[in-house]
């Protein structure tokens, strides 16, 4: 079928993560439907044990039983609403923070926002005595990975300008700002886990940028993951392809000139103190601001 070739063609691609991200999110919800769906026509009751394998528990017994829940919560939803709003956040702030970081850093702010959404959930309910009587409220939703997008859009670009509808352009420091407030008076009003996830995905996008102006990447590790399970899946042999130098070459080694080679690739390159440059000034004055060069400059970044 054509729609399978193209969800292949999706995930093969290397330069496609946020599409792959709003995928996952899709295909995860249209199977649940489709199950609770045949569950209801079939009078099966299994559905509660097949949600179950998705949602995040706020038990400690219950999550050693369902480890892999701490990241397949933020890829799962019931209502249509729920995941409309989601993904339009995810796509707006997704294809920001994409174009700037990268593929591999928007996955790396989605996953680790979800997993500090669930870590400060699990201990919220564990830990928080106002909660305890309501400990093993299960949470779902994409809502603390892509509170941690818009955050980490929000601090490193804040002056950047949305035009929404009804109320024109409004800089996205500001949506931030209330998605906070909406995320805490959701904790008073009915949706404390809801509320306290998304306010350790904020926590987690803002915590992200500061580190990576500081020359830490925090989501080396969710790339080294990513690139382990890539190499275990791909059907293509690693191949190690070495270059031979004819023995005519000339190699220059006169004191303070470098191969040509050298140069071009360190041309190519970006130094990281003019990307730190480059973001705090999109920082102060907006995208708008960058010259041609520097735009070229922060895209090159964004691919290595």
């Amino acid at each position: 079928m054509s729609v399978i070739n193209d969800i292949r063609t999706a995930f093969s691609r290397r330069d496609n993560a946020l599409n792959q991200l709003l995928l996952i999110n899709v295909l995860v919800f249209v199977f649940l439907v489709f199950t609770k769906a045949i569950m209801f026509f079939t009078g099966g009751q299994y559905y509660i044990n097949i949600i179950r394998q998705f949602q995040l528990p706020s038990d400690l017994p219950d999550l050693l039983r369902h480890p892999w829940t701490v990241l397949t919560y933020a890829f799962t939803h019931e209502g249509f609403l729920h995941i409309l709003f989601n993904l339009i956040n995810l796509y707006w702030f997704g294809a920001l923070l994409r174009e700037y970081l990268g593929d591999r850093r928007l996955v790396s702010v989605y996953i680790l926002g979800a997993l500090a959404g669930a870590l400060f959930f699990v201990l919220s309910y564990n830990l928080i005595p106002a909660l305890r009587p309501a400990l093993g409220i299960p949470l779902i939703g994409a809502s603390a990975g892509v509170t941690a997008i818009i955050m980490a859009a929000a601090t490193l670009m804040p002056e950047y300008q949305f035009n929404l509808i009804l109320l024109g352009p409004v800089r996205i420091k500001y949506i931030a700002a209330v998605v906070i407030v909406l995320s805490v008076v959701a904790i008073n009003q009915g949706n404390p886990g809801g509320g306290i996830a998304h306010i350790g995905g904020a926590v987690l996008g803002y915590l992200f940028i500061k580190q990576l102006r500081a020359g830490r990447d925090l989501g080396r590790p969710v790339q080294a993951v990513g690139d382990w399970v890539g190499r275990v899946f791909s059907s293509r042999p690693n191949l190690r392809v070495t270059h031979r130098r004819p023995a005519t070459a000339a190699v220059s080694t006169t004191k303070g000139s470098a191969p040509a080679a050298t140069r071009k690739a360190s041309a190519a390159q970006p130094a990281e103190d003019e990307i730190d440059l480059i973001l705090d000034k999109i920082s102060h004055s907006g995208y708008e601001s960058l010259s041609k060069e520097e735009k070229q400059k922060l895209f090159k970044a964004s691919q290595q």
